[in-house]
């Protein structure tokens, strides 16, 4: 244990988080809690098994855990290789799972309430704050994944398994191949016939986990691109019509209002846009992606509408004053110029200035451009696999000497009605 808390002390001075550290620690002590919990008598037990009852809960989380205990002894990159048995969900094989791996199952569902417990104090929290939590959600799902094992008729597979089409994008200003991101795609007609109930549990699990959420891809509800599974790149793919209005009147309909904000970014199309209109939700404005191009592009300020979530750059972007020095001088003079600074002034406050001033009922300014840090700071750059996601505030920040930037950051705030 010694060495255990020697490693968190080091990882808590670090300026990036090693995950691979956090999980060696951290993993072991958290089985070991639900193990306990497990083997207990008390309140507690009891609201883990009302938990594990709850309709809302089961719905996912028994088919959760029993991937995850199968996946646990499998030596194969894909429950396509699983036993037939496993793989066709035969009631006695999968009997046969809960009682050799009841015990995995048990603490894999003690760590989920424990998880479940210990968010919502971090939710109730946050709420009595006045601070609303915004979740992202991919709109695809993973092969290699419960969601696909255990609701094959809702995905383009074959009589096997295998999929028949997969996602990605057409061809664009940039890539020329397209991206082949080769997730299963949804059979839309046979959710429809079953009233989109995998939907509808989705979303009813994400709204219980956060006050809004962005719905990562949006435009593919309107129409999306399928590509041949044993395609090698996008380009061999087409356009199909995707579920549009009738998914959502169905999600309404069985959860109510709720907040979703549309990742609408890209090449967007009129289907697209009436879409995301007629369920109300705000669509995005990067401010990033404003400048080289004309007076018409949708992202710069003046082109912005009420109902959007405007942004100095997202998480998938460079920061600020990386994306600066990133781009050609030509287009560094038309952002001066747009922006009314001068060329020594600093960028990243400029950007926070044009966002927090944009007609968008949200503006979303990432701290590492509130503190104007370079690219080093950046929190994710797509399509690579490694170093993302690490990013910590720095131990050598001294918010104490940051007062001057508070204040400007509150006026800023302050005068745009943002307070």
């Amino acid at each position: 244990m010694v060495f255990n808390l020697l490693l968190l002390s080091s990882y808590s001075t670090m300026d990036r988080v090693n995950f691979d550290i956090v999980a060696s620690i951290k993993d072991p002590l958290i089985a070991k809690a639900a193990e306990r919990l497990v083997m207990s008598e008390g309140e507690l037990k009891r609201k883990l098994e009302d938990f594990r009852k709850d309709p809302d809960v089961s719905s996912w989380l028994e088919d959760a855990a029993l991937f995850a205990a199968i996946d646990d002894t499998s030596s194969t990159l894909s429950w396509y290789d699983w036993p037939d048995p496993l793989k066709y969900r035969y009631v006695s094989a999968l009997e046969e799972v809960y009682q050799t791996k009841s015990k995995f199952i048990n603490i894999f569902v003690a760590q989920q309430f424990l998880f479940q417990r210990q968010w919502q104090k971090v939710h109730s929290y946050a709420q009595s704050k006045g601070i609303s939590i915004m979740g992202d959600m991919p709109i695809y799902v993973g092969y290699h994944s419960a969601d696909v094992w255990a609701n094959k008729k809702y995905f383009t597979l074959n009589r096997k398994g295998f999929p028949v089409l997969v996602s990605g994008v057409p061809p664009d200003a940039f890539s020329e191949t397209g991206q082949l991101w080769g997730s299963p795609l949804y059979d839309w007609k046979q959710m429809e016939k079953d009233k989109f109930s995998w939907w509808i549990r989705r979303l009813k699990r994400a709204a219980n986990l956060y006050d809004e959420f962005r719905i990562d891809h949006f435009r593919g509800f309107a129409g999306y691109w399928a590509v041949p599974a044993e395609a090698e790149i996008a380009t061999v793919g087409r356009w199909k019509a995707g579920p549009g209005i009738s998914l959502f009147n169905a999600i309404f309909q069985a959860v109510g209002k709720i907040n979703i904000i549309a990742e609408d970014l890209g090449v967007i199309t009129e289907d697209v846009v009436q879409l995301r209109k007629s369920i109300g939700a705000p669509g995005m404005a990067v401010l990033q992606f404003a400048f080289g191009s004309g007076s018409d592009n949708p992202h710069l300020p003046h082109n912005h509408e009420s109902n959007q979530v405007v942004y100095s750059g997202t998480h998938d972007n460079d920061t600020v004053k990386g994306w600066w020095g990133s781009i050609p001088k030509e287009e560094q003079h038309n952002v001066l110029k747009y922006l009314s600074i001068a060329k020594e002034d600093d960028i990243s406050w400029a950007m926070t200035k044009a966002a927090l001033s944009s007609v968008a009922q949200t503006t979303i300014v990432p701290m590492q451009d509130i503190l104007g840090l370079g690219s080093d700071a950046r929190m994710n750059t797509p399509a690579t696999q490694f170093g993302n996601w690490g990013w910590r505030i720095p131990d050598s920040m001294n918010f104490d000497n940051l007062n001057s930037d508070a204040k400007k950051l509150k006026d800023l705030v302050s005068t745009y009605g943002r307070l």
